[in-house]
Parts: structure tokens; sequence; C-alpha cells
């Protein structure tokens, strides 16, 4: 089965559409020897952040020399990305290989009757597979949607558990409630084990974590923005201070970054508390290196052109914040692309007022919100909105705009259309 056969069948098992509950992956890891019992797993959920984090994690893990996998979700550019050991994508010939085993269980599954996973559940036992293989000493794993009933979370005893920031996502499957929300992100904390969560601002929020960590007999670690100090940019990153670890630069921008960091070094001290050898210059050096494409990523320098996947009000409140610390200084035009199924009118309240112009585009997806229609709603916050029907026309627009008028581009909502952007922006600065 070649690249587009696997393609193919991944596809089709998107019209499975996604199925909450973990019977069925229970039966097709049993199908696959329950290799993932035999993993050590660091279990990360939330809202937002939660990629950062892994990242952050696994670059760590890596200087403190470690074998280290990663299996993160949604892919932003290609499938593969989704899967890493030591920082690096699995490559095409593997990924085939892994798919086409786990196809082979659920053959097996089939004979006996059992409904087929979904390609959510397949891609997860999948990493799984491939981490057992690699010989991965330690695999950092980030929860799909929620974390109670997501098909991640047949982890029995994770090293830790890490909620990253909370807020409105996902209702229609997690509840619309702040509470609800909270109480399946939380579902990730086991018996006994170490919860270190990343402190909400929100009581219904501190409540729901706490309640859960309270049943499952869990130790609550809070990771707290305010504990990092003489938070600045510098030479093109962003720097803090934080106690034993002392100075601290991030690669990764963003002011939202430094609460993941926090998060991270939390998780490191549990692990370092569990007899993990983690020194302090790797965890600093780990920060430091850690890259997440996606994440207030800066993809040209000339005009400064940078991607956020800002798909909701909390992560917009936050990229609000690192325009408002780092680039006042800046006219900034917007290109916005988001799925129709969320919070968009919240996002543009947020976002517009720092605006010189707005470029809409539509995502290439099926839950895309018409351009055309996120335009007419941006205009109730901004006059200088123009909808462009292709993605390339809106990049270069920017461009122009932005060479003469001395600003910046950022292009931000759902990740779906980031990689549409890079490749459209390449192209244009290759044709220039």
């Amino acid at each position: 089965m070649g690249q587009e056969g696997i393609q193919g069948y991944l596809e089709g098992l998107k019209k499975l559409g996604c199925v909450l509950g973990l019977e069925n992956m229970y039966r097709l890891m049993g199908e696959l020897g329950d290799i993932q019992d035999k993993l050590k797993v660091i279990h990360v959920a939330g809202t937002n952040g939660k990629g950062s984090v892994c990242a952050m994690l696994s670059s760590v893990l890596r200087e403190a020399g470690y074998q280290v996998g990663t299996y993160t979700s949604p892919a932003v550019f290609c499938k593969q990305e989704q899967y890493q050991v030591n920082g690096e994508a699995i490559e095409e010939g593997e990924f085939k290989g892994i798919i086409q085993d786990v196809r082979e269980a659920c053959r097996r599954m089939a004979e006996k009757g059992m409904a087929q996973p979904t390609v959510f559940e397949v891609e997860t036992a999948a990493a799984f597979l491939w981490f057992f293989r690699k010989g991965c000493q330690v695999a950092v794993v980030e929860a799909g949607l929620g974390g109670r009933e997501d098909a991640t979370n047949i982890i029995k005893k994770p090293l830790v558990s890490v909620l990253t920031s909370i807020s409105m996502d996902h209702q229609d499957y997690l509840g619309d409630s702040l509470a609800r929300i909270a109480q399946e992100k939380a579902g990730i904390i086991k018996e006994g084990g170490i919860a270190v969560v990343a402190k909400p601002r929100q009581a219904e929020v501190r409540q729901a974590v706490e309640a859960v960590c309270r049943e499952k007999h869990a130790k609550l670690v809070y990771a707290k923005e305010g504990e990092a100090g003489n938070l600045r940019f510098c030479q093109g990153k962003l720097c803090f201070s934080y106690g034993g670890i002392g100075e601290t630069a991030l690669s990764m921008l963003g002011a939202f970054q430094v609460q993941n960091s926090i998060c991270v070094i939390k998780a490191v001290e549990s692990l370092q508390a569990l007899g993990w050898e983690i020194p302090v210059p790797a965890i600093r050096r780990g920060l430091e290196k850690a890259q997440w494409e996606g994440r207030f990523s800066v993809l040209s320098r000339n005009p400064l052109f940078v991607i956020d996947g800002a798909h909701n009000p909390g992560a917009a409140e936050k990229l609000r914040e690192t325009l408002k610390m780092g680039f006042t200084n800046r006219r900034i035009i917007y290109i916005i692309g988001v799925l129709a199924d969320k919070e968009h009118e919240k996002i543009l309240q947020c976002m517009l007022p720092l605006a010189w112009k707005v470029f809409t585009v539509t995502p290439d997806s099926p839950r895309a919100m018409d351009g055309r229609d996120l335009a007419k709603e941006a205009r109730k916050y901004h006059q200088d909105v123009t909808f462009c029907p292709e993605i390339p026309e809106a990049v270069g627009q920017s461009l122009e705009i932005a060479a003469e008028g001395h600003a910046m581009v950022l292009a931000f909502g759902s990740l779906s259309y980031l990689g549409e952007i890079k490749k459209a922006l390449k192209e244009k600065r290759g044709n220039d």
C-alpha cells in the first residue's frame, strides 16, 4: 500500500467521525499487545498550549539525554509531523508500515465482530506502536479532544498529567460550561498520580480540577505564571527568570509561552522527584531550543510575517497580550480564516482593535466559515476589511502593503489553513 493508499485509508476513516469513549481503543491496543502499558508517558491535555508544552517537554528531555517520542494533533503542515522521535518526524516508509500494521489489527477486530476504530484511534495506536518499536525511554502524548474519553486516555499510569490553560472550545462534545470542560480535561488525571496544572484564573475551573484531584488522590501542582520574573524580549527571544533555573530564554515567542514554560518546569521538577536525571542546564537549553510551528511562528523577517493558531477566545486573548507586549510600535496587517463552529465574533472583538488592515479568507475545510461572511462580521469592529477568494492573493496583497507601510503581517485563526499560508509565502518570496 503506497502513500496514496495510506492517505486514502485514513481519509476514509474520517467518515466515521469522532467517537468518544475508550472501549474500542482498548480492543485495538489489545490486538497490538497492549504495548502502551510498556511505555513511560507524560500526558498533556488542555484547551490552548498543549502542543507548545509537548514541544518544550520533549526538547528538555532530549537535552537531558533521553530517547523521546512525541505525539501531537492535529497536523498543521503534514501528517508525519505528528509523530516524532528526538525531534525528527517519522519517515514516509515507517509511517506507511506502522499504519499498515494497525490496519491489520483493525481487520482482525472486524473478523471478531468488533467495530472499526476511528481515524484518531488508528493514528494514536500507530504512535504508541512506533514509540515502542523505537525504544523510546519516555513519550510525550497530547490528548486530542477533551481528555476523559479521548483515545490517548488508555494510558493507565502516566508519569505526570499536565493540564494547560482551559477555556471554552468543542462545546458540542465536552459540555457548555467551563466547569464541565475542565472536568473532561482533568479526566487524564489518574489515581495516585501527579497533576501539573496551569493555574486557572476562573474559579469554576479551579474547583473542577481540584475536585478531580481529591477524588483520584492525586498530587496537584499549580504552575503559576506569576512565578516568572523579569519578563522581556531580548535579542529576538522571550526572556524571564525562574527560581533555581535562573535566567531562561525562549525561542518560541508569545506571552502565553511563559505560562507554558512554567508548566514544563513544574513537570520536570516532578520527574526529578521521581528520580529522573534532568540537570538545570538541560532545562534551559531545552526551553531555548524548543520550536513549535504555528504558534506565533516567524516565517519571514522582512517584512515580519507571523502565523498563529489562535482559534478560540482564550487563545486570541493570549495573542493580543503578545502583540501589546512587544509589537505596539508596528502597524499590523491581519489575515484571518476560521472554522464556522468557533466563537469567531469573540475572537474578532478581541483582536481587531489592534489591526491596521484586515484580510479574510476561507480555510480549506468542510467546517470552514466563508471568508465573505467573516468579512461582514469583521466590519462591525474594523473599517478596513477585505475578503480574498484565494489564500495566495491574501498573502500577496498583505506583503505588498506591509512593504509600503513598514508593517508586519499576522495570519491567525484555524490551524487548518496555516500550511497553505506558509506555502503561499514561500512561493511568493521565491518569485520575488
